[in-house]
């Protein structure tokens, strides 16, 4: 992306949230955020990574947001993505604009299908929240215990997120495997015997949730 830096990706989420949170609409959804000067430096992270590859944020910003579900309604992405027109075009060039744009109505697209599509035979997505999100774990710091064959309890679904680099999935004695690859995940059933192989560096975090989670995965 020619010509943005991160100074660049800084200003416009500045000057994007401050017309979030000035917004009629979109404002009262983020009065849940205590420390703006952190969440902004997180946000930063986030579009860094998004628009330039750094890799600096980690975190989970759709189990975010998954937590406060009961403060969002379907058109709000809409505006959101309105804002986000709005401040790329004054801040970047048409070409960083336009590309930052696609990558918002993307991220939209994934949240708004992840938080209000329903599935036939599912409960609605929106009521699927993970009840504990573990930090980020790489293939330095990974439990032991995780390497080897083990169970969830017979109530309990979790979902193995990988941000970078990729690690092989593996059910029973080899009969299911998958290699989860960054930015895909994979669900985890209840009483299945399983583990993690690793196959070089990865970054990856784990969602526990007590239904099942599919719907979240794509």
């Amino acid at each position: 992306m020619e010509g943005l830096d991160q100074q660049q990706i800084g200003q416009v989420v500045r000057r994007f949230y401050d017309r979030v949170r000035a917004d009629e609409e979109l404002g009262p959804v983020f009065s849940v955020v205590e420390d703006w000067d952190e969440h902004l430096v997180r946000l930063s992270e986030f579009w860094s990574s998004v628009a330039l590859m750094t890799g600096q944020y980690k975190g989970n910003p759709l189990a975010m947001h998954l937590v406060h579900i009961d403060r969002f309604k379907p058109g709000m992405f809409e505006r959101w993505l309105t804002l986000w027109k709005a401040t790329t075009d004054e801040l970047l060039s048409a070409a960083d604009a336009s590309l930052l744009q696609a990558k918002a109505t993307r991220i939209a697209g994934r949240f708004r299908m992840a938080m209000f599509a329903t599935s036939e035979g599912m409960s609605p997505v929106s009521h699927l929240r993970p009840y504990k999100i573990s930090c980020e774990f790489t293939h330095q710091s990974l439990p032991a215990v995780l390497l080897r064959e083990r169970r969830l309890d017979q109530k309990t679904w979790a979902v193995v997120r990988v941000r970078m680099g990729e690690i092989q999935y593996v059910e029973g004695d080899h009969s299911k495997t998958r290699m989860i690859e960054a930015g895909t995940a994979t669900v985890v059933p209840p009483d299945t015997p399983h583990h993690l192989e690793i196959v070089g560096p990865v970054a990856l975090t784990f969602e526990f949730y007590d239904q099942n989670p599919g719907s979240l995965v794509h």
